[in-house]
């Protein structure tokens, strides 16, 4: 096995692990919407998921741990579509904001920042703030 490989199937396991973020939060009033429908068939094409595993995945994203990106800018941009499946259905949940901040923590957000992080997350994706936009503003809110 070459080392192109070896990295091709980790950079696989991290893109399940973070479609399998998306499908929880999706999941997590029980009912999936179309619009988080269409974000979590965007997010499988986009992270090269395959129908076998995106019903797998569907049946029990919990069996599907979540494999943080290795750099806090992929960490960022992950937290920016986990943010928007949250309003994916235009309705924001509790259980949603709370499973959020527990995969902002697995993205390497201090624990002590992490409520205020998401919250800022949130107000962006909200007022409809690109990637780069939310990227500059979650830095600022999360430097130390």
């Amino acid at each position: 096995m070459s080392i192109s490989d070896l990295y091709s199937s980790g950079q696989h396991k991290q893109e399940i692990g973070h479609f399998a973020s998306l499908v929880k939060i999706a999941k997590s009033d029980d009912i999936i919407t179309d619009g988080e429908q269409q974000l979590l068939d965007r997010a499988a094409r986009k992270l090269h998921i395959k129908e076998t595993e995106y019903k797998e995945i569907l049946k029990n994203p919990d069996a599907f741990p979540l494999n943080p990106p290795i750099g806090y800018d992929e960490s960022i941009e992950r937290l920016y579509r986990l943010t928007k499946m949250i309003f994916a259905d235009g309705n924001v949940d509790k259980n949603q904001v709370i499973l959020l901040q527990k995969v902002a923590i697995a993205l390497s957000i201090p624990l002590d920042n992490v409520e205020k992080v998401c919250d800022e997350a949130i107000h962006l994706v909200m007022n409809d703030n690109d990637l780069e936009d939310f990227t500059a503003a979650v830095k600022k809110v999360n430097s130390i």
